[in-house]
């Protein structure tokens, strides 16, 4: 049975292949997985008695939602519709615009899960220009600037995850960073995230591979014989350093540090893409992961994607590799506007499945339209 949907994957994607596909056409499916997300979320009831959203399967600032509204933050302003930014909104206004609280109090100031939602309160500010929807987040930041985690990078360390000792973090807080350094032009933002990224990078990254470990525990490990190299925590690592970049000026002096990382890495994915167009769970173990997944490839494609707008990546290397991962992204939203095959919550590859989601994934598969919207000459 799984053979036989393999196939059916692997045919469906040579279909789609030889499809031109209009930028309209990105947005409309941009719109119908992003309608079926809200109209899907499980936490818009507020309580009551305190005004709050309710709890569903995640916290409303968990480090799975705060992927999603990045994701919807991009979709948003592509649109004339104002709901979806009334939707982040509201999210913001229900929780006084602060970062990811846990039982009432800031349990985790340094752990960079909780700092994601910061993104869309940042990115909410540059529509809004209103300074209660960056302000706890900029009061957080210094706290952790001027008292900064002196714990070691490695996994069994005390504390260790209050620095960026696992890949998927440079997603959740790095391009935060920037933002406030965008927005204050204090230079002790920049040259902090600086700092703690190469820490991140001489710890995790792999430089014969040019791909990120996800943490410490799998320096030693190995999967059939390969190097485990997670894909989505890969892809968490990739659209963090596309964020960073999309932030940075080119001028700065930690530029080419980037770009440098970035190159090596688009490189390496260009190498390993499957046939069909997604990246196996493993990155270096196709044949022992045939089943696609949608987060991790989303952002992937997102970050390819914008390699080519930005003129990093040559188009006629990339764009039809990158075109080939985008529709076999496509093939896997359902009729209703459900993204399907995204891995559910874990740290290492392992399985997916045509009739689940999650919401990290609907927001890697947004950046990567919107990107892709781009790529297709939508203005």
């Amino acid at each position: 049975m799984k053979n036989l949907m393999t196939l059916i994957i692997f045919f469906v994607g040579l279909n789609l292949i030889g499809q031109k596909i209009q930028p309209s056409e990105v947005k409309q499916l941009m719109k119908k997985v992003a309608d079926w997300q809200i109209e899907n979320h499980d936490n818009l009831k507020y309580r009551a008695q305190n005004k709050r959203l309710s709890r569903g399967k995640h916290d409303m600032l968990d480090w799975t939602n705060g992927a999603l509204y990045i994701g919807m933050s991009k979709w948003a302003s592509m649109t004339d519709n104002e709901k979806y930014y009334k939707w982040l909104k509201e999210i913001g206004e229900a929780h006084d615009y602060k970062l990811h609280m846990r039982d009432g109090y800031f349990a985790r100031v340094f752990h960079a899960d909780d700092h994601a939602v910061g993104q869309t309160y940042f990115h909410l500010y540059r529509k809004y220009k209103d300074e209660k929807m960056i302000k706890p987040t900029i009061n957080q930041f210094d706290f952790i600037l001027y008292h900064p985690s002196k714990t070691k990078m490695d996994w069994k360390s005390p504390f260790h995850q209050n620095r960026w000792n696992w890949c998927d973090a440079l997603f959740m807080s790095p391009p935060l960073w920037v933002m406030l350094y965008n927005h204050t032009k204090n230079t002790k933002y920049i040259d902090f995230m600086v700092k703690e990224w190469k820490a991140s990078t001489n710890h995790l990254f792999d430089k014969e591979e040019n791909l990120y470990y996800r943490d410490g525990s799998y320096f030693d490990k190995l999967d059939n014989g390969t190097k485990i190299f997670w894909a989505r925590g890969n892809g968490w690592a990739f659209a963090g350093l596309t964020n960073v970049m999309d932030e940075l000026n080119p001028n700065h002096k930690d530029y080419s540090y980037f770009l440098n990382l970035y190159k090596k890495i688009a490189k390496k994915l260009l190498e390993i893409q499957t046939p069909q167009g997604h990246w196996a769970m493993s990155l270096l173990g196709q044949k022992f992961y045939p089943t696609p997944e949608t987060s991790g490839s989303s952002f992937f494609i997102f970050g390819l994607a914008w390699g080519i707008n930005n003129g990093i990546l040559d188009k006629s290397t990339y764009g039809s590799a990158v075109e080939k991962g985008w529709k076999a992204m496509i093939s896997h939203v359902n009729s209703e506007g459900m993204l399907t095959y995204v891995q559910p919550i874990g740290a290492e590859p392992g399985e997916a499945y045509p009739d689940k989601t999650e919401v990290y994934g609907v927001g890697a598969f947004l950046c990567a339209g919107s990107e892709m919207y781009k790529l297709y000459g939508g203005k």
